[in-house]
């Protein structure tokens, strides 16, 4: 008797655990957005791996951040790591921008001498309370024999939607903006 109840309840436990699933998430990509070419850089460009805050290296979008606490996009995923994400981006970004450049990341498949080294410690990228994408970027530009350029890479955007559409668009221009700027240290003349 107590086999035909405890079967009859895994029974009614197996048909009603597929109403309870949840629904697949959605996986997003981010992607290069064209920007004024420029010449004068160096022919090989190494672009390290991103250092990236602890709090975006998560597999769900963040929606917004505020001073101490984060709000994820229900069933919003990234498509791939986004540190992995954010160096092939930039690396089509600058690859754009830069056309007479080799742009290869470190972690690729490519090994050559770099005539320089691009390093990008990220301190922020997110929204603020009022909707608006803020990225903040360290950036380090190494040649060899010189003392490397630094500069700061922050870009605040216009306030956005709340779908992970306007979202992704508006971090897609934030790296486009942080291109721009990396561009620019690449191909301003050498101190001296």
């Amino acid at each position: 008797m107590t086999a035909k109840i405890f079967s009859r309840r895994a029974l009614l436990l197996a048909l009603a655990l597929p109403g309870c699933a949840s629904p697949d998430p959605a996986l997003y990509t981010l992607a290069a957005v064209p920007g004024v070419p420029r010449g004068g850089a160096p022919r090989l460009i190494e672009l390290r791996r991103i250092g990236l805050p602890g709090y975006l290296d998560r597999p769900g979008l963040i929606a917004t951040a505020g001073e101490d606490r984060l709000h994820l996009m229900a069933n919003a995923r990234w498509a791939e790591p986004l540190g992995d994400m954010l160096g092939r981006v930039l690396q089509e970004d600058l690859s754009q921008r830069l056309p007479g450049s080799l742009v290869f990341r470190e972690s690729g498949a490519i090994t050559a001498a770099p005539d320089a080294v691009v390093e990008v410690d990220l301190a922020r990228l997110d929204r603020d309370a009022a909707g608006a994408m803020v990225l903040q970027a360290t950036i380090a530009v190494r040649r060899p024999g010189a003392a490397p350029r630094t500069a700061r890479g922050d870009w605040r955007g216009p306030p956005q939607g709340a779908a992970a559409q306007a979202v992704i668009a508006a971090m897609d221009a934030a790296l486009a903006a942080l291109a721009d700027r990396i561009a620019a240290e690449l191909t301003a003349p050498s101190p001296g």
